[in-house]
């Protein structure tokens, strides 16, 4: 088997901004600014990954692996314009430096090439990775409404959360790894299996990502800490401490959602959340749904070496501060 490093270093050779097209510039320019900001690179590892723990061919797992990053990318361009935000990973959004427009045509394209490289594989696999792609892809942008929806919201459970973020995080690391284990032949059982695994890794690793802006560190977190509470998002944080907050809290944390000194409003919400318990709450949270994902990855009908790179990697996962 490959190790991670060897995996990404295979990827890396093969992709470039050279797989774009170099005219018109200003299309192609704004999907090289994105693509050209180092991110995690979790979902194609996931993908490889997956295809190597099944016995697969890593080369042709390659390019689905790059598909799921040009539409991971794709859907983070969208989403920064839906947001209006201004840094991703500490650099310019890409309507930021490049305006909307060119923001929303960016995208559009990478969703093509996402499909591009998707089909570029044996023509054996293609239906049922497309199907796959499709059925996460609907999901994905549902879980996008449902956010947009849940900001307009007083009230939103956790299981509509979770839901929401199940969609909108999860079932990308869920289809990355199922299209590896697709790509290497593995039976229906342990597609499932693997595709759980991925699933509830993504769960956990959301809610670390609400916490963590929250409770970050700015420079290693590539944002501004605190961005989700001057937007009132309804983040894991967020709707736990209005479910736990009574009385005199509660009231606090309505007027603290009304502040516009973003300042105070960080400082208060982050104070609430430590008093009702909320960030002790979501750390236990992230550690059930970690628990749930590797006791579908033991499940994976394989040797147990050979996950033991997926639960070192699942591990990373967990416990980053970044």
């Amino acid at each position: 088997m490959h190790s991670p490093e060897e995996l990404l270093a295979l990827y890396e050779q093969k992709f470039n901004s050279s797989n774009f097209n170099e005219s018109p510039s200003a299309l192609y320019d704004p999907v090289k600014h994105i693509m050209s900001i180092k991110g995690k690179r979790i979902r194609p590892l996931l993908l490889m990954m997956s295809c190597d723990l099944f016995g697969g061919s890593v080369a042709e797992a390659l390019n689905p692996a790059f598909a799921l990053e040009v539409f991971h990318n794709f859907t983070l361009v969208h989403d920064d314009i839906m947001d209006n935000a201004d840094i991703r990973r500490g650099i310019p959004t890409v309507h930021k430096k490049f305006g909307i427009n060119s923001g929303i045509l960016a995208g559009d394209v990478m969703l093509a090439y996402a499909y591009k490289y998707l089909t570029d594989i044996p023509v054996v696999h293609i239906p049922e990775l497309l199907r796959i792609f499709n059925q996460t892809a609907i999901e994905i942008f549902e879980g996008q409404q449902l956010d947009m929806d849940f900001e307009k919201r007083t009230n939103v459970a956790e299981t509509e959360y979770l839901k929401m973020i199940e969609y909108k995080t999860s079932v990308l690391l869920g289809c990355a790894l199922q299209m590896g284990a697709v790509l290497a032949g593995a039976d229906q059982e342990n597609q499932k299996r693997i595709y759980d695994f991925g699933l509830n890794l993504g769960l956990a690793f959301q809610i670390k990502d609400d916490y963590l802006d929250a409770f970050g560190d700015g420079e290693k977190v590539g944002k501004k800490i605190g961005g989700d509470i001057v937007q009132n998002k309804k983040t894991y944080l967020l709707i736990t401490a209005l479910q736990a907050a009574k009385g005199a809290q509660l009231d606090e944390l309505h007027a603290l959602l009304n502040n516009t000194n973003e300042e105070e409003k960080i400082a208060g919400v982050k104070h609430l959340f430590e008093t009702l318990g909320v960030k002790v709450i979501a750390e236990n949270r992230m550690n059930q749904l970690y628990d749930k994902a590797i006791e579908s990855l033991q499940s994976v009908m394989v040797e147990a070496p050979r996950k033991e790179l997926l639960l070192k990697l699942a591990r990373a996962v967990h416990e980053r501060d970044f």
